[in-house]
C-alpha cells in the first residue's frame, strides 16, 4: 500500500506542478507583454482573467453557490486527507511475521515500538525513550530517541539497548537483522555549586 501511494503521490504532485508552471508562465508571459500563442485568451497586460461578464454570469442562478461550496469541500477534504496520508506514512503499522508452516502473523508496529520504549526507559539514567518503526512490513528500521541523565553514560545505554531490548524484539518477531539509528541528548538540568 506505501508503494501504491509514493507513486501516486509522485505522479500527482508532478502533474499539479506542472500545471502550476505551465499557467503560472503564461499567465505572467501575457502580463509582462511577452509573445504568447494566438490562441490564449489572455494577450496582454490589459486583459483580465475573468471579465466582469464571466465573474457575474452564473451569480442569480439557484445551484450555483452550492455547487461551488460543494466542490471546494470536496477539495478541501482531498487536501486534508492528503496531508494526513503524508504523516501517517511515517510510521510502520503492522510488522509481518514467517511463522514457519507457510501462514504469516502480523504484530502490530505500535505494541513493538511501546515495547521497546518500555525497554529502553528502565535502563538506569535514561530519563525517556520515544521509538519509531519504519521502512516494510518485511523489513522493518527503528528509530530510538533516548534522553540521557546527567549521569548516564551513552556508551552503557547504546550496548543494554542493543544486546537486550533491540536483541529481544528481534527474537519475538523473528527477524535476522533490525536495523537501528540511536540518538542521544541530556536532559537539561542546572549546574550544581561546589563549595
Amino acid at each position: 500500500m506505501t508503494v501504491i501511494l509514493r507513486r501516486v503521490n509522485r505522479i500527482v504532485l508532478g502533474l499539479v506542478g506542472l500545471l502550476l508552471v505551465v499557467l503560472g508562465g503564461a499567465v505572467l508571459a501575457s502580463g509582462f507583454d511577452l509573445a504568447v500563442p494566438s490562441w490564449w485568451p489572455w494577450s496582454g497586460p490589459s486583459d483580465v482573467l475573468l471579465s466582469r461578464a464571466d465573474r457575474q454570469r452564473w451569480r442569480d442562478e439557484g445551484w450555483w453557490w452550492p455547487v461551488v461550496i460543494a466542490v471546494l469541500g470536496v477539495i478541501v477534504l482531498l487536501a486534508l486527507w492528503w496531508l494526513l496520508a503524508q504523516l501517517r506514512r511515517a510510521r510502520l503499522a503492522e510488522i509481518l511475521i514467517d511463522t514457519g508452516d507457510g501462514e504469516v502473523a502480523t504484530v502490530r508496529g505500535r505494541t513493538l515500538e511501546t515495547v521497546l520504549e518500555a525497554d529502553a526507559a528502565a535502563q538506569d539514567g535514561v530519563a525517556r525513550a520515544r521509538v519509531a518503526l519504519s521502512g516494510r512490513r518485511t523489513a522493518p528500521r527503528t528509530r530510538v530517541a533516548m534522553r540521557l541523565e546527567p549521569y548516564a553514560s551513552p556508551g552503557a545505554a547504546l550496548t543494554t539497548l542493543t544486546t537486550e531490548g533491540l536483541a529481544n524484539a528481534r527474537t519475538s518477531v523473528g527477524l535476522s537483522t533490525l536495523p537501528t539509528e540511536a540518538r542521544f541528548r541530556a536532559v537539561k538540568h542546572r549546574a550544581r555549586r561546589v563549595t
